[in-house]
């Protein structure tokens, strides 16, 4: 069994070695270029907005850019957003079960707790969402587009943007009058009910939905519950002018257990049924509110301005630290109340060889945490017993930015982008335990892209650009130190951003393989990011001496296809292709952090102690190894990913596409010990349109996993604890096992 993996392992990774040089030699040998050939762009628009759906097009776009339209985004009919980013070349997420997941762009991940920012921006309809649990929480069933912007991406959305952003509008206009009811049903006690009604006049139109989903899911602790109600309302004023106010109230319920630890465990106990594997936070109630109002007008036949108001609000409680031996026993009770209001603002003006953008951006962000314990506990407040608070902070954050973009046509041919931008951040924090507490810190920013557009033909562009990202270090990492009471990495405000510069070279083009109509682009890149933020000694160190530091730098370098063919026609394929290598370019100090086993300390480790608890009694917890890590691969990190859909119209109404999903393998941790195989599984989707009467029904069937493969939705490790027998090994990686083959089904109906 295990040869015949490997050798299935071998060729998937010649097939995508081989894939992107086929592609590209035959785009490039079917374009011949004539020098007479007179290409016409038009007006030259700005169309990289930050508030709007404005990607139109790609002609004269100098970056690599993804677009899924909402009608493929619901006739996938995925449980998670994970199975509809797939597709897009080099995005990779961290899924563990439900329909909530982080979404990474070209390798760039900071896994440490469970609360960062991803370093990648998400944008929902023009509010930079950052949600507590660090997780995308979207209504899958109210997104009208999709767009990817891949590299640094701080230039137009400012903080976290280090490899990116993902920009999400939900549904809008009158093309959703009507009423529309629909459900669906599958594996695991998954259920989806949808209502939405939508109307419209000449000066008004408008839709609100209701939509629940919920699963009892695979694991031992992974039911969840989401409820939404959302919608949007679009009034004209005028020929010139339109209002829109949008909203959307989510309550979700979820729970997140589903990692086991160890390789042994992930075979005798998948789903998580040993009350050892607790995760260490868990039954999440979230409360989400995202409102805003746009105004829009037309100033001219060639310029535009927006105004975009709005608040998100996120009220998250959670239980943390499970207590050891119990199986839902916790030491804390979480809550935190975030709100994020702002205020957008753009003018943009296009015309003939010249077009250009010109943005405010002004934030004003609050965060409170309140913890309190529910157990009688060694560590600071809580060994003073149940119900005391153990902390209760607040942070308020405010951001001034100033953005714009212009591009110019040199030639018929050629077209220049600029873009720049500057973030003035600043955080204020206070703590109520302790009134002496009360720290502040600015950042300054400035951000860049410079790229052009080159019209080889009317139907090949070469593009390239420069462009750069940043994130700001966390209000933890500068005043509160380690967010997990058992552990000791302190605070450091004198932490610098994190940076990222990217630099590409891409070449889109409409071409023919033999009689075959596609759509190629092609891109390859180099991302540098520099001063990585992590713990000193080691991440979840318990090291006394350990700080937040600007640790290292890592260096992302790949290639990136994606190729498509005339989605109308009987037969269509699309391919999404990544190649990665990821490596730390600097990371010099990585203390690995194992088990002293009779209290004594293995050869070659040093010595970390504390007084224990009730004390005073000075023992020795853990014993440090260091490593250089430099020249490392990131972990979780595979080299090469290839999404593959073929897509069959055997009859009117009816689409069945199978897919392949491929991945190569990757290392679970930072010194490259524990290495994961890579997998491939093959998808099914059903789905078929018929009209009835004066309605339009819709069915369809999904299997995923349909050959029911055994491997890992993730595994990870810090290398640095819980290494009971004093040697880290394949028994001390955390993974969360996949749950096999999964059905789905449904059907809806527009009246």
């Amino acid at each position: 069994m295990k040869k015949k993996q490997e050798m299935q392992h071998r060729y998937i990774k010649k097939l995508t070695n081989f894939i992107p040089a086929v592609v590209l030699i035959s785009a490039v040998a079917a374009q011949p270029v004539l020098a007479e050939e007179t290409i016409e762009f038009g007006d030259i628009t700005v169309t990289s907005t930050t508030i709007d759906d404005r990607f139109q097009g790609k002609r004269t776009e100098a970056s690599n850019i993804a677009a899924i339209s909402g009608e493929e985004v619901d006739k996938a009919h995925t449980e998670s957003i994970k199975q509809v980013l797939q597709s897009v070349p080099g995005i990779t997420t961290e899924y563990d079960s439900g329909d909530t997941l982080k979404i990474h762009i070209r390798g760039v991940e900071n896994q440490v707790y469970m609360g960062e920012k991803p370093g990648v921006a998400i944008v929902i309809d023009g509010v930079p969402v950052f949600e507590r649990t660090g997780k995308v929480n979207i209504d899958l069933d109210n997104i009208e587009s999709i767009k990817v912007v891949k590299g640094g991406a701080s230039y137009l959305f400012g903080d976290d943007a280090l490899s990116g952003a993902v920009i999400i509008t939900t549904k809008r206009g009158a093309k959703y009058a009507g009423l529309n009811l629909a459900a669906e049903a599958g594996s695991f006690g998954y259920q989806k009910g949808i209502a939405r009604y939508g109307f419209s006049t000449e000066k008004l139109n408008g839709h609100v939905q209701v939509s629940q989903r919920e699963a009892d899911g695979y694991y031992d602790d992974s039911d969840y519950k989401a409820s939404y109600v959302d919608g949007k309302l679009q009034y004209y004023i005028g020929d010139a002018a339109d209002l829109t106010f949008g909203f959307e109230v989510a309550d979700r319920e979820k729970n997140s257990h589903g990692s086991v630890k160890g390789v042994t465990a992930a075979k005798t106990d998948p789903k998580s049924e040993n009350i050892a594997y607790n995760d260490y936070a868990n039954h999440f109630d979230v409360d989400l509110g995202k409102f805003y109002l746009t105004y829009a007008r037309d100033t001219s036949a060639k310029g535009n301005l927006m105004v975009n108001l709005y608040q998100f609000g996120d009220n998250t409680e959670f239980v943390s630290s499970p207590v050891k031996g119990t199986e839902d026993d916790y030491n804390y009770d979480n809550d935190y109340a975030q709100v994020q209001r702002g205020l957008k603002t753009e003018f943009r003006k296009g015309g003939t060889g010249l077009g250009w953008m010109a943005g405010l951006d002004l934030r004003s962000n609050s965060y409170d945490n309140k913890t309190i314990c529910l157990q009688t506990s060694p560590w600071g407040a809580c060994a003073t017993g149940p119900g005391t608070v153990s902390g209760d902070n607040e942070t308020a954050e405010q951001v001034q930015a100033v953005y714009a973009e212009a591009k110019k046509g040199i030639t018929d041919r050629l077209v220049l982008t600029a873009n720049g931008r500057y973030d003035h951040i600043n955080l204020d924090y206070s703590d109520n335990l302790d009134p002496t507490i009360d720290d502040d810190k600015s950042f300054d920013v400035g951000s860049y892209r410079l790229g052009a557009n080159y019209a080889v033909s009317s139907k090949m562009d070469i593009y390239a650009n420069g462009s750069t990202g940043f994130r700001a270090p966390s209000v933890e990492q500068l005043f509160l130190g380690s967010s997990s009471p058992s552990h000791k990495t302190a605070a450091n405000p004198d932490l610098d951003e994190e940076t990222s510069t990217n630099v590409e070279l891409g070449l889109r083009a409409a071409t023919n393989i033999g009689d075959l109509p596609v759509d190629i682009d092609i891109a390859i890149f180099q991302l540098d990011r520099k001063d990585h933020i992590r713990a000193s000694g080691g991440q979840y160190s318990t090291d006394a001496d350990s700080t937040y530091e600007n640790i290292g730098d890592m260096r992302n370098r790949g290639l990136e296809l994606s190729a498509r063919t005339d989605p109308s026609k009987a037969i269509s394929v699309d391919i999404a292709y990544t190649y990665l290598n990821a490596i730390f370019t600097d990371y010099e100090e990585f203390n690995q952090q194992l088990e002293p086993q009779g209290g004594v300390c293995p050869a070659g480790t040093t010595p970390v102690t504390q007084t224990t608890w009730p004390g005073p009694v000075v023992t020795v917890v853990n014993c440090l190894k260091e490593y250089d890590n430099t020249d490392n691969k990131t972990p979780r990190v595979p080299e090469h990913h290839l999404n593959l859909a073929v897509n069959v119209r055997p009859a009117t109404g009816l689409l069945v596409t199978a897919e392949l999903d491929a991945i190569s393998d990757y290392y679970a941790d930072e010194i490259n010990q524990e290495k994961i195989d890579g997998h491939e599984t093959v998808n099914l989707l059903v789905n078929y349109d018929r009209k009835i009467g004066q309605n339009k029904w819709s069915f369809f069937a999904r299997v995923d996993n349909l050959f029911d493969k055994n491997y890992y939705n993730t595994a990870r490790s810090s290398s640095s604890d819980g290494n009971d027998d004093g040697v880290y090994d394949g028994e001390d990686v955390s993974i969360v096992v996949n749950q096999g083959i999964t059905y789905a089904a449904g059907a809806s109906v527009k009246f």
